[in-house]
This record gives structure tokens, C-alpha cells and sequence, in this order.
């Protein structure tokens, strides 16, 4: 994910728009942006009354799957099957992209290796 912007560069964009009458287009080729951030930027200071960029949670997410002895015998049991089989069938809620996770986590990407 890429870093955003300052906030002291989206408040110099937001006033060269508001304040100093510069077009959304003019301000994008002097400030080296893309006229959809601009235009981003701008409805976010419609909506909240600030420019500021959006807080990024460090918190990642936890495996739903953490029974992996279980989770190792249940991938051996159903090797043929695809990762959206295999999610609807694991007696847990999880999706095709967990049960990917999952095998790779454990060493079974490869159906050869099941």
C-alpha cells in the first residue's frame, strides 16, 4: 500500500483550489497528483471538514483457522476439491481465500503435496 500524501501538501492543494481559484486539472500537473486524489480529497473535506488521510490499522487480521492438526487431516480428506468446496465444508464460516491461506500457512499449496 502506497503512503499518503502529507497533510500539509493535501492542505496546499485544497487552498490553491479554494482560496487561489487554481482548476482541479491545473493543480494536478503543478503538484505532480492525479485528478481523481484531488477530487478525493475534496469530497473528504465535504464530508468531515478535513483533508487528513485515513488512520491505517496495524492491527491484521487473525487466521479464522487455528486448528491446524484438524485443519491438516480435513485438506488431506478433501484434496480434490476447490477452495470454495472445501470453505463450505469446513464447520466453521470461512471464505475460499482463508482456506488458501491456511494451506499455505501449513505447507500444503499444492494439491501433489496433499
Amino acid at each position: 500500500m502506497p503512503k499518503p500524501y502529507s497533510y500539509e501538501m493535501r492542505q496546499q492543494v485544497i487552498q490553491s483550489i479554494l482560496v487561489n481559484g487554481m482548476n482541479k486539472s491545473e493543480a494536478s500537473r503543478v503538484f505532480q497528483i492525479s485528478r481523481n486524489t484531488i477530487d478525493l480529497w475534496l469530497k473528504r473535506l465535504e464530508e468531515t471538514g478535513d483533508c487528513q488521510p485515513k488512520a491505517i490499522s496495524l492491527i491484521r487480521s487473525v487466521n479464522k483457522i487455528t486448528d491446524l492438526v484438524k485443519f491438516r487431516e480435513f485438506a488431506k480428506i478433501h484434496r480434490y476439491k476447490t477452495y470454495a468446496e472445501m470453505a463450505a465444508l469446513w464447520h466453521e464460516s470461512v471464505s475460499p481465500t482463508t482456506i488458501a491461506r491456511t494451506l499455505k500457512t501449513i505447507g500444503l499449496t499444492r494439491r501433489k503435496n496433499l
